[in-house]
């Protein structure tokens, strides 16, 4: 039997992001070696003239000797190695995936009809758009006045960084919203490397080449840039990885935890950084990032930001929902999902051990069912994925009732579109 649309779809969607993850560890392994080489540099007798310092080190069963110039070597030397394709492709494997998951899947996990019912096109719209817009409001500040204030565009950029968690909040889901504010820091990121610090490396070596003395302005406009990179690092990953947590991202505060999450970002690099440099180490920062942590236990516990039964119940059903309700088969894949399911995809779960629907993702009433049938069909039609363990016995009849069902419908296009 040849694959259907959706089968593809969920291979490809597993391909992006096993690229991302790839990408992704060796642009954050390479980055935190650089920070920690930067600052481990020591002053050394016999260095060479423009050398800032050097380190040794050994790994792999050899020595390694790195000397750093602060603004480039007398004579370019004939080798040069770049490290830049490691933030794009993770830039690009990223932006693949949001695209992949979140804009071909924007009934589900995009759009939120209780905060605003937006068409997919206008979802996408926002979507990309604030991701460039965004970028366009840093890359402004930081080539303004305040790029000689680093503490003050520090604390302007944490509180944009806020606002846009809080904005993107009041539109998509609370799982879109985390991602998309992970999506725009590593933006950020990666076009402070694309857009700012290679080209002012490439004219260093270009000056270098044609004998002129480069001009120290690009290495300090380069530093500016790669700082704020180190103390974004951490909270991107854990941005990435919230939509696995409902408590982070479906919190009526998950704006406020993302906020929290990067001001840990900052107490956790600043434990390592002062330590490579060599300047004992800062106890007080765990201390600190232990209270923020437990901050955001509160935070997660005061209650998830999500519609009620009554109110999903009385909400209208959006096209697309009515399409897979209206198919034939759904009013018995209804009955099964929910008898085999919707205890633990509920809003307020009843199977002993669950408090949380697993993944935000409910599946309580005909409505919730219809927006999540390409995640029904998948997991509990063509897999056996869902329920864990079959551990409420859902019979093969059942798994072929719902394959059925689906393929009515959405079998060769992918059902979020």
């Amino acid at each position: 039997m040849i694959p259907d649309t959706v089968i593809l779809w969920e291979w490809l969607a597993f391909a992006v992001r096993w690229t991302h993850v790839i990408t992704a560890i060796a642009w954050i392994g390479s980055s935190f070696y650089f920070i920690a080489l930067d600052l481990g540099l020591q002053k050394a007798p016999g260095m060479p003239k423009g050398a800032h310092g050097e380190e040794w080190q050994v790994h792999g069963g050899g020595f390694y000797h790195v000397q750093k110039y602060l603004v480039a070597p007398e004579r370019m030397p004939e080798h040069l190695t770049w490290f830049k394709w490691e933030s794009y492709s993770t830039w690009l494997s990223g932006a693949a995936l949001l695209m992949v998951t979140y804009w071909a899947g924007a009934n589900l996990f995009l759009i939120d009809p209780a905060k605003a019912d937006l068409a997919i096109w206008q979802a996408i719209l926002v979507s990309g758009g604030s991701l460039a817009i965004g970028w366009l409001i840093y890359d402004g500040l930081c080539k303004s006045p305040l790029g000689q204030r680093p503490t003050v565009l520090m604390l302007l950029l944490f509180a944009a960084l806020v606002v846009m968690g809080w904005g993107y909040d009041q539109v998509f889901t609370g799982r879109a919203a985390l991602l998309h504010l992970g999506a725009f820091t590593a933006t950020i990121m990666t076009a402070n490397v694309f857009l700012i610090i290679m080209p002012n490396q490439r004219i260093v070596v270009a000056d270098l080449k044609a004998g002129r003395a480069p001009d120290p302005k690009y290495g300090k406009i380069a530093k500016l840039r790669s700082t704020h990179n180190n103390y974004l690092t951490l909270p991107v990953i854990f941005l990435m990885l919230s939509n696995h947590y409902p408590l982070a991202f479906a919190s009526e505060y998950n704006w406020l935890i993302a906020a929290l999450i990067f001001l840990m970002g900052v107490t956790i690099r600043h434990f390592f950084n002062t330590m490579h440099a060599r300047k004992g180490y800062q106890w007080w920062t765990w201390a600190v990032t232990t209270m923020l942590f437990v901050a955001i236990m509160w935070l997660s516990a005061l209650g998830l930001n999500q519609e009620s039964y009554d109110e999903a119940m009385a909400r209208p059903m959006t096209a697309s929902e009515e399409r897979f309700a209206q198919a034939e088969g759904f009013d018995d894949v209804a009955q099964t999902v929910m008898g085999r399911c919707s205890m633990c995809h509920a809003r307020e779960p009843v199977w002993e051990g669950i408090h949380h629907a697993p993944r935000g993702l409910f599946l309580e009433t005909p409505a919730d069912i219809a927006r999540a049938a390409q995640q029904v069909y998948v997991q509990a039609g063509l897999t056996d994925a869902m329920p864990p363990a079959n551990i409420t016995g859902m019979e093969d009849d059942e798994r072929r009732q719902i394959i059925r069902w689906f393929r009515k419908v959405g079998a060769f296009g992918v059902a979020g579109l």
